[in-house]
C-alpha cells in the first residue's frame, strides 16, 4: 500500500531530524559509562577525600570539646566548613561522572545541540497520549530493563553478601581507614560485577534503539514523492514552465526572423536564419532556426518579410548541427556563407563591408 510506511528514511528528512534533536541513543551506555567511572574515581580520590574527612571529624571533635555553648556565628563557621568538605570531597567525583555522562552522549550523538528541543511542547501535557505512552511498546521495554537490573544487582549483592558476611563482621574490630578500605574494595568490585552485566543490557538497548529508530523514521511512498515536490518542484509545474520557456524563446526567435539576412533551407526539413552587421560583427549570427513544421513557419516569415530564402541542404543541415542560437556561425561556413551574403545584398543593393 502507497501509505505504508516500508522505505528508509531520506536524508533530508534524516537533517530534518537532526535540527529536531531527535536522534537516538542508549541511556544504558551512559548508565555504565557513569557508573564505572565514578567508581573508578571514587577508588583513586578516596585517600584525599578519606583525609579531608578525617580533619574535618578531627576539627569538630576538637571544637566539640572546647566549646560550652555555641552561637549563630558558630554555627555559620561550621556550616561553611561542612559545605566546604562536601565540596573538597565529592564534587570531583560528581564532575568527573557528570563529563562521562556528557561525553557518552556527545559520541552517541555526534556532539548535537539542537535548540528546537528545549522549545516546550504543550502536546507533553494531554493525559491521554501520556496514558498512551504508558502502555505502549516502548514503555514494556523500559519496565524489562528494569527488572532486569534489579534482578541483577539483587543477585550479585546476594553473592557478595554471602561470601563476605563473616569478614564484614570483623571491620568494626579494623580502625578506620583499613575498614573503609576493605568496604569499598567490596563496593568496587560488586560495582564491576554489575557494570559487566550492564555493559550487555547496554549494547543490546544500543542495537534495539538504533532499531526502534530507524523504524520510527521509515517513510512511506507518497511521502518520499511529497518530500521530492518539496525539493525539487512539482514535476508536472516543472514541466509546464520548462515548456512555457521554450513557447517565449521561440516566440522571440520568431519575432527576429524578419531581421535576417538571409534563409537558408533544406529544403522543409531544416531552416537556419543568419544576421551579419558589417564592421560591427566578425561573422554571421544565428538568429534563428528549426526544423520540419518549425522551418517551415520560419520561411514563411521571412518570406512574408521580404527575407531572401535560399536552398542548400548540406549548409542547412551543418550550420543547425553546429551551431547554437544567438551565435557565429563556424568558421567552416565562411567562405559558403560569404558568398550567399554577396548575391544577397547585390540583391538588396547592400554593402557586405
Amino acid at each position: 500500500m502507497a501509505g505504508e510506511k516500508t522505505e528508509k528514511a531520506t536524508p533530508k528528512k534524516r537533517r530534518d531530524q537532526r535540527k529536531e534533536g531527535n536522534v537516538f541513543q542508549s541511556k544504558e551506555i551512559i548508565t555504565v559509562v557513569s557508573l564505572v567511572g565514578s567508581f573508578c574515581c571514587l577508588r583513586l580520590l578516596f585517600p584525599i577525600t578519606y583525609r579531608i574527612m578525617r580533619d574535618c571529624l578531627v576539627e569538630y571533635i576538637g571544637y566539640a570539646g572546647t566549646v560550652s555553648e555555641l552561637g549563630k556565628s558558630d554555627l555559620r563557621m561550621l556550616s561553611f566548613q561542612f559545605a566546604a568538605m562536601i565540596v573538597k570531597g565529592a564534587f570531583p567525583m560528581l564532575l568527573i561522572a557528570s563529563l562521562l555522562a556528557v561525553l557518552a552522549t556527545g559520541v552517541q550523538t555526534r556532539f548535537l545541540f539542537a535548540p528546537k528541543a528545549f522549545k516546550p511542547k504543550f502536546s507533553g501535557l494531554n493525559p491521554l497520549k501520556g496514558l498512551k505512552n504508558m502502555f505502549s511498546g516502548k514503555s514494556l521495554i523500559e519496565l524489562l530493563k528494569g527488572i532486569i537490573k534489579i534482578i541483577i544487582i539483587g543477585f550479585i549483592i546476594y553473592n557478595i553478601l554471602k561470601k563476605e558476611m563473616f569478614l564484614m563482621a570483623n571491620t568494626m574490630y579494623m580502625d578506620i581507614g583499613s575498614s573503609s578500605v576493605y568496604v569499598l574494595n567490596r563496593i568496587f568490585t560488586m560495582v564491576l560485577q554489575v557494570s559487566m552485566y550492564f555493559a550487555i543490557i547496554a549494547v543490546a538497548d544500543f542495537f534495539y534503539q538504533r532499531w526502534s529508530y530507524e523504524k520510527k523514521l521509515k517513510m512511506s511512498k507518497d511521502e518520499i514523492k511529497e518530500e521530492y515536490k518539496q525539493m525539487e518542484g512539482d514535476p508536472q509545474i516543472k514541466g509546464k514552465i520548462k515548456s512555457m520557456q521554450r513557447q517565449m524563446a521561440r516566440s522571440r526567435m520568431m519575432q527576429a526572423v524578419p531581421e535576417a539576412d538571409v534563409i537558408i533551407r533544406n529544403p522543409t526539413h531544416y531552416a537556419v536564419a543568419l544576421k551579419y552587421n558589417p564592421g560591427k560583427d566578425n561573422a554571421p549570427h544565428l538568429i534563428a532556426k528549426g526544423q520540419d513544421e518549425l522551418a517551415l513557419r520560419i520561411v514563411k516569415i521571412g518570406e512574408e518579410n521580404d527575407v531572401v530564402v535560399i536552398e542548400n541542404k548540406p549548409l542547412a543541415r551543418g550550420i543547425y548541427a553546429s551551431t547554437p542560437l544567438d551565435a557565429e556561425i563556424p568558421g567552416e561556413y565562411y567562405g559558403v556563407v560569404a558568398e550567399i551574403l554577396v548575391q544577397v545584398y547585390k540583391l538588396k543593393n547592400k554593402k557586405l563591408v
